[in-house]
């Protein structure tokens, strides 16, 4: 990890650090320059010296400790000045918005809520599997249901800083994107997770509740991050990164290794660390995506 420090001119005067990550995975093989809260402002790849910054106030200083660190282990450094540039299709048209098609009116939880209404027990039934003190599926599902409002109602508090929320983004295949949180920070693909009274670990790759079985939620996110940047850049004509945010609810503690940069994890009352992140996204640009994101036709092919 390379460590490098700037001042800044801001009011109180303040020491920041950028520091450098190399991420290895899936064929890939990147630099991530982060700020101190973990906050990626940009990335280098060093197959090809190619260097794209995410955060434009730390446009000269991502470039120069990014050009430092690649110059000592590759040769393609681009020169002064050279960001990644991509020739982009034009962007895809949708129809008209109709109160139908407008996932903006979506309740947070809604899948869960359609699924619970559709297949779940009637009370005869829940009254039954209650004495029994049998688990079922329908437990879990109101359990998730209960997580996602809660989450949806801390990310609805983002609104009044200028961000867009959007819940229960139903895809292709008969899944859902839990949240989706747009604004002058950038664009973040949120999946809720409730383990009431339980203790979680997050590795790079998969996650254990109580040291039981690893299960696959960063791999998931990240997945899920990238189909959705697909969707939305497939209808605007300027890139859209989308950040994978895990948030858990109702836990006892949380830990997340040093090295798991790629997914921003959280408990439900920490979304609020979102609010204050800008730079990525202008003001037209949010609404932009914010358009695209909530037209149900969008996603359907997602």
């Amino acid at each position: 990890m390379l460590l490098y420090r700037r001042r800044r001119c801001m009011s109180g005067g303040g020491l920041v650090e950028l520091k450098v990550m190399r991420w290895k995975r899936y064929g890939r093989d990147r630099l991530y320059a982060n700020l101190p809260d973990g906050t990626a402002v940009g990335w280098a790849d060093v197959t090809t010296g190619e260097i794209t910054v995410l955060r434009a106030e730390y446009r000269h200083d991502v470039l120069v400790v990014l050009r430092r660190r690649l110059s000592k282990i590759t040769s393609a450094v681009p020169p002064d000045g050279a960001l990644k540039a991509e020739a982009r299709p034009m962007p895809l048209s949708l129809p008209p918005l109709t109160p139908a098609d407008d996932l903006a009116a979506n309740p947070p939880g809604k899948a869960i809520s359609n699924l619970l209404a559709a297949s779940g027990p009637g009370p005869a039934r829940r009254i039954f599997t209650w004495l029994l003190r049998r688990p079922t599926q329908w437990d879990s599902w109101r359990k998730g249901l209960a997580g996602e409002r809660r989450v949806g109602a801390e990310l609805n508090r983002l609104t009044r800083h200028g961000w867009r929320v959007l819940h229960s983004i139903p895809l292709a295949d008969d899944v859902d994107v839990d949240h989706l949180l747009i604004g002058p920070g950038g664009v973040f693909s949120i999946n809720t997770k409730h383990h009431h009274k339980r203790a979680v670990w997050v590795g790079d790759d998969a996650v254990k509740v109580d040291h039981g079985k690893p299960a696959p939620y960063a791999r998931k996110s990240r997945a899920e991050a990238k189909r959705v940047s697909r969707v939305l850049e497939r209808h605007c004509a300027f890139p859209v990164p989308v950040a994978p945010v895990l948030v858990f609810v109702g836990v006892t503690d949380l830990k997340v290794v040093a090295t798991q940069l790629t997914v921003r994890v959280y408990q439900e009352r920490q979304v609020s660390a979102l609010a204050p992140l800008s730079g990525v996204l202008t003001a037209e640009q949010v609404e932009q995506v914010y358009g695209v994101a909530r037209h149900r036709q969008a996603w359907r092919r997602a």
